[in-house]
């Protein structure tokens, strides 16, 4: 939660820069003292083959629906790229009994469990508390932590609320992670013994703030030097993704599954995952071998589905595009209507797009067809907006308008109204103008209204993928 903008009052016979220029002598003392921390803490675990990490993310807001969690997906990816997955994770509200519990629950079973949200200043914020409860350790004001809050507030010129010195509060032998972009520092304490665990194995605890803008620094810069020294020497763990579009999940796996089994039998973990319009190729392996099994289930599976594979883990249709583009210095012009601009979007959500995007229009009236586009008044009387005809000028106009190399263009029925027997809602015409030819497709996407429109996006950048390598579209 953040405080009302207000004046920065310093001390009683100060002014607030003279406050602020304090609080930075004692931020930066502060800050070397947590430095030092952050770089001797030891390890003093046993090596283990695995890792088990457990994440618990605190928020009754993510319970009700109203703040989409986003932490489970960013976390668990970051630990998974260094080789280690999260095992479990849960969501629990802002609630004493839930939180004590699954924390309990997860240090008696994991090598390391992270927190997320509960740290700030207000009464909702429980999790720091609770934790230093169970661990049965003291609270104690931490000078650098409450410079760092002084700070924040002063060079902002803003009155610091009593509330907020809660913040410096720090259970007695944890770690202090700085928050460069925030007033709540995150905490990392070692557990050796670990009370909660058979024999006493050793665990680590790791307290994050809930704002993404703050954590994800915070887990990056600090955490992740702390997981490598942890956990060094670990079975190794190796995951790639290819990323395919225009094939169904269960013929995916039904075309790879029997090629892959000498692999499976190895090692070879296979997952999917199905996407709207797309389908991921999970495969991952462990220990020595684990580079070389999962190359060559790559190299599998890029010759069973070929050109249906358009990129590997984060790559997205439209970057691809995107770069196909630049690479052979093209352009492209977009005429929508029924998409609405959503390829446009999608185009422009790329860094780098205004070097091959010369425009985008969505002429979504018939008027706006013929005023643009060049879409004869006859053409559409003889066929209606959603037809192959008009599908094809638009492409052409907007081609002829603009001098792109590539135009693409989408007329159809989103629904849920609008529909006729030879035209039901779904029915979609996209055409790609290039050269001295334009490429009709007619697919028919019976989805609701934001489904079709990424749908019919998809297919749309699909068949410019294709067309700008040559590909024969399916």
């Amino acid at each position: 939660m953040r405080c009302e903008p207000g004046r920065f009052a310093g001390p009683a016979g100060g002014s607030a820069d003279a406050a602020a220029a304090d609080a930075r002598t004692r931020l930066s003392a502060g800050l070397r003292s947590i430095d030092f921390q952050l770089s001797t803490a030891p390890f003093t675990g046993k090596t283990r083959l695995t890792v088990n990490i457990e994440l618990i993310n605190t928020g009754t807001e993510l319970m009700l629906g109203r703040v989409l969690n986003t932490h489970q997906q960013w976390i668990c990816r970051r630990l998974s790229d260094l080789g280690f997955p999260v095992t479990r994770q849960i969501t629990v509200a802002d609630c004493s009994q839930e939180i004590r519990q699954a924390v309990r629950d997860a240090l008696a079973r994991a090598d390391l469990v992270i927190t997320t949200g509960g740290l700030g200043p207000t009464s909702d914020d429980l999790t720091r508390d609770l934790i230093a409860e169970i661990l049965g350790r003291k609270l104690v004001e931490n000078a650098a932590v409450l410079a760092t809050v002084e700070h924040f507030f002063a060079v902002r010129k803003r009155p610091m609320p009593p509330r907020t010195r809660v913040q410096a509060l720090v259970p007695e032998g944890a770690t202090v992670l700085p928050n460069q972009h925030g007033t709540a520092p995150g905490l990392a304490i070692e557990l050796n013994p670990n009370p909660f665990r058979a024999q006493g194995q050793a665990s680590r605890l790791v307290m994050l703030p809930g704002p993404p803008r703050e954590l994800q620094p915070m887990f990056s810069d600090q955490v992740v030097p702390f997981v490598r020294k942890w956990f060094l020497g670990k079975l190794a763990f190796v995951c790639r993704t290819l990323k395919t579009t225009g094939l169904g999940e269960s013929l995916v796996e039904e075309m790879i599954v029997a090629p892959l089994r000498h692999l499976s039998d190895a090692g070879l973990e296979v997952g999917y995952c199905a996407r709207i319009g797309e389908v991921d190729v999970r495969l991952a392996a462990r220990g020595a071998a684990a580079e070389k099994i999962v190359e060559e289930a790559g190299n599998i599976v890029r010759q069973l589905l070929g050109t249906h594979v358009f990129g590997v883990d984060d790559d997205q249709l439209e970057a691809v595009v995107v770069r196909l583009l630049t690479d052979r210095k093209r352009t492209l012009a977009l005429a929508e209507s029924c998409t609405g601009g959503a390829i446009a979007n999608r185009i422009t959500n790329v860094p780098g797009a205004s070097a091959v995007l010369l425009a985008g229009l969505v002429t979504y009236s018939n008027q706006a067809k013929h005023t643009f586009l060049g879409v004869r008044a006859e053409t559409l009387a003889a066929h209606g907006a959603v037809s192959k005809p008009v599908a094809r000028e638009m492409a052409e106009g907007a081609r002829r308008t603009t001098g792109a190399d590539y135009a693409l263009s989408v007329t159809g029925i989103a629904g849920p109204d609008g529909g006729t027997p030879d035209k039901p809602v779904g029915t979609v015409f996209i055409a790609l103008a290039a050269g001295g030819h334009t490429f009709v497709l007619n697919p028919i996407n019976r989805y609701d209204r934001e489904t079709f429109k990424y749908v019919t996006s998809q297919q749309a950048l699909e068949l410019l993928r294709r067309t700008v390598l040559g590909i024969k579209s399916e």
